[in-house]
């Protein structure tokens, strides 16, 4: 029999479990189903218990739709909260908040039961991070994916220091670096999503999972069912741009990339130069540093490093400019102090990733 219920938020996130396929929904579609703290905690306590309970085999997560019919997944944390405690000098909710976050990612990704994340549309950030360490990621042709962070005086986290470099080549450092939209195929193609099942089709995906017979392996019954609605993404654009994007992200720097690409001098080469000189300087060189020197983490290990970073962050002017020229006044118009990368020093780099005052986090 379905149960269901309301959990956080007067209804922000709703869970239910049918004959052990459970169902997660993500129900801020008016926000693009962005997470907030009340929701990942939520879910953190739901995951838990469903991990413990046998007669629970698979786990599904979506967005809810909205009015228009697009089914954003998840744009990301809701930050905007963030910014209204820098005048709090020991940035508490902070701590809490990425200390109950990172290890919700941590939770998913040590899942031990199927866990499929149906992604009809936007995913970003924090919608990442509770959906791309599962074991099925599953895909439309409506789904968007980008870690834009660095243009928020932020860096790729929620485990992108664990994926990201597993993409091929250099790809994974410049989607890190430049923040670059990516669809469904480009995502097959870097490893980040399983399967590509057409959004008409996924509703019916959905109710396929939850008549199957879970109760033995339910991996196995998970995959049968991929076999009938799964497509042909078609090509990856990136694929054919592969040796380029290696070419010009081999740089040793950041200022190493800039100059290949402004000699690489094609049309891809010049849009992504310039998108990065729209940067945070200070985002852009720590987040080079964590996606080459940490590239080999385990995943709890990239955790830590993360969390260094984010809290760093919380006590920089980077963060909080970032999100006020691009979510509270929207002008678009940031003011990075430094305002560039020459003037980031080694000191100052080093200082994102020195453990914070209060310690490093910890997992259960």
């Amino acid at each position: 029999m379905a149960q269901e219920n309301v959990n956080a938020a007067d209804g922000d996130i709703v869970f239910s479990n049918d004959g052990g396929f459970a169902r997660v929904t993500l129900n801020r579609p008016k926000a693009l189903n962005a997470l907030t703290q009340p929701m990942a905690v939520a879910l953190d306590t739901q995951l838990k218990a469903w991990q413990a309970d046998d007669s629970v085999h698979a786990v599904a997560i979506k967005g809810a739709a909205r009015e228009d019919g697009r089914v954003p997944f998840c744009s990301g944390g809701d930050i905007r909260f963030l910014h209204q405690q820098q005048n709090d000098p020991e940035r508490q909710f902070a701590i809490t908040f990425y200390e109950q976050e990172y290890r919700l990612n941590t939770l998913v990704f040590r899942f031990p039961k199927p866990y499929v994340a149906l992604i009809d549309g936007v995913v970003m950030g924090g919608g990442v991070g509770i959906s791309f360490h599962g074991s099925h990621r599953v895909m439309s042709e409506h789904a968007l994916f980008a870690m834009p962070e660095t243009g928020i005086g932020l860096f790729p986290d929620v485990g992108a220091t664990y994926f990201l470099p597993r993409c091929p080549g250099r790809m994974g450092l410049y989607m890190g670096l430049s923040g670059a939209r990516i669809g469904v195929a480009d995502a097959l193609y870097l490893g980040l999503a399983t399967h590509h099942v057409p959004s008409a089709r996924m509703a019916a995906f959905e109710s396929a999972l939850a008549a199957a017979d879970l109760s033995g392996a339910a991996g196995s019954a998970i995959d049968t069912v991929l076999t009938e609605f799964s497509a042909d993404s078609g090509d990856a654009a990136l694929a054919a741009r592969q040796e380029e994007v290696d070419r010009c992200f081999a740089g040793d720097s950041v200022a190493a990339i800039l100059a290949n690409l402004a000699e690489e001098g094609t049309e891809w080469a010049e849009e992504t130069r310039a998108t990065l000189l729209e940067k945070s300087p200070t985002s852009l060189k720590i987040t080079y540093r964590q996606l080459t020197q940490y590239s080999d983490l385990d995943f709890e290990a990239a955790m830590k490093i993360e969390y260094r970073m984010a809290i760093r962050c919380n006590f920089s002017h980077e963060f909080y400019e970032g999100i006020r020229a691009q979510i509270i006044d929207k002008d678009r118009q940031p003011k990075w102090r430094p305002a560039t990368l020459e003037d980031v020093g080694a000191d100052l780099v080093e200082s994102y990733f020195q453990a914070p005052a209060s310690g490093d986090m910890t997992f259960e």
